[in-house]
């Protein structure tokens, strides 16, 4: 009878351990599933586009394709807001991890990116109310 109250309590210790050493590991693989959120800044990007303002419809939704296309393929961590076209300018703002991102975006899209300025904060006609 001792013999066997030895090797029940040897076979619960054995389970014990696996639990906790499963227990463990599954928190590991958790842990590495979680990634830290990225953090975006925002950024005004002037583009010296000779006559942008001339540019015809199709020619700007061929560029914002274009824009677009190479967005997708760079992933979640750069992210176009919006643009002004004016007369030889576009201007835009996009949100990055970095400003290397914002480099890569206009190497690969074949546009300048002759100013990249980070946005420290925002305001509107509502700032003024606040």
């Amino acid at each position: 009878m001792k013999k066997r109250t030895n090797l029940l309590f040897s076979i619960a210790l054995i389970l014990f351990i696996c639990q906790k050493s499963m227990a463990q590991s599954e928190n590991l693989t958790d842990n590495s599933k979680k990634t830290e959120p990225t953090v975006m800044k925002t950024y005004l990007i002037e583009r010296d586009i000779p006559n942008a303002g001339k540019l015809s419809p199709e020619q700007l939704k061929s560029i914002s394709q274009k824009s677009c296309s190479v967005l997708k393929e760079m992933g979640p961590k750069i992210e176009w807001i919006q643009s002004y076209v004016t007369g030889d300018k576009i201007f835009c703002v996009y949100k990055a991890e970095n400003e290397e991102l914002i480099r890569e975006h206009a190497k690969k899209g074949g546009f300048p990116a002759n100013v990249i300025t980070e946005i420290s904060t925002t305001i509107s006609p509502a700032t003024a109310k606040e």
